[in-house]
């Protein structure tokens, strides 16, 4: 892959858009950036917050302070993107499903190690035939393992047992999230971590992502609701009124530092205009 200059305020600062913090790194500067220290002895792990995530970080400092501290936090919502474009804050999309196929078609070596923690046995399986010259080992926890300090333990200590260089969490928000942050906190932790969603189905064929034209105009929300209604509709339909509320926060802030930095500048510019006195 080519060099690529990376912007280090993008990579190492997040910056908060509707109080959730992102990195503004281009897809292929995050790329370069996993290139860099894939096989390096740290652990980096990668959260990716969609507009699920960013209602439910409110008033959580818990979770809110995970995403502080992950390596990257990108954004994985083309409509939460538009926002910042529209509030002239820049917020380069950056999907978890591109990425996590991006490594797998591109990045990924053959015998490259990779840890799955995977939402059921099927998912591993298909995997392990899909990339059958990746060393993959994959762990299974229970469904209530939010809630089962004795499973999460067991996720992360499975994660950094072979020492992956890839670790990819497919068990929904906010598990994979906590999960990710146990596994920081356990001793021979390596890798690269990400969570990453249904992205492992839609490989596998397991789930099918929007058509193209959906995903460029944003309507890829649209397209997982109408194909699984019964389980989205309320996740879709609640987070609706919240967000536009945190939307008009967020412009009022940005209007009142933008109008106060004017204010600042009148100050400056009229001091410096006054006349000198002998």
């Amino acid at each position: 892959m080519e060099n690529v200059s990376i912007n280090a305020d993008a990579w190492e600062v997040k910056q908060r858009f509707l109080d959730v913090p992102y990195n503004t790194l281009r897809f292929h500067e995050v790329i370069a950036a996993i290139e860099g220290v894939k096989h390096t002895d740290g652990f980096f792990y990668i959260v990716t917050p969609n507009v699920d995530h960013a209602v439910r970080l409110r008033g959580d400092n818990i979770l809110k302070n995970i995403y502080e501290q992950s390596w990257l936090s990108l954004c994985d919502s083309k409509p939460i993107s538009w926002m910042a474009k529209s509030l002239s804050f820049p917020l380069p999309l950056v999907t978890g499903s591109d990425l996590t196929a991006c490594l797998f078609h591109e990045v990924i070596q053959p015998g490259d190690r990779v840890t799955l923690i995977a939402p059921y046995e099927e998912v591993a399986q298909r995997m392990m035939e899909r990339f059958p010259d990746v060393h993959i080992t994959y762990h299974v926890p229970p469904r209530n393992v939010i809630t089962n300090e004795e499973a999460m333990r067991a996720c992360a200590e499975f994660a950094a047992r072979d020492k992956p260089n890839f670790i990819f969490i497919a068990v929904g928000s906010p598990q994979s999230e906590l999960i990710a942050y146990e596994i920081s906190h356990t001793a021979g932790s390596t890798g690269v971590c990400i969570c990453c969603g249904a992205s492992l189905e839609f490989i596998t064929n397991l789930q099918t992502r929007a058509p193209f034209v959906m995903q460029k105009f944003g309507f890829e929300w649209l397209y997982r609701l109408m194909s699984d209604p019964r389980r989205l509709w309320r996740r879709y339909v609640y987070a609706v009124p919240p967000l536009v509320r945190m939307f008009a926060a967020e412009a009022m802030m940005r209007s009142k530092s933008r109008q106060r930095a004017r204010s600042e500048k009148n100050i400056v510019e009229k001091q410096l205009e006054k006349p000198k006195t002998a």
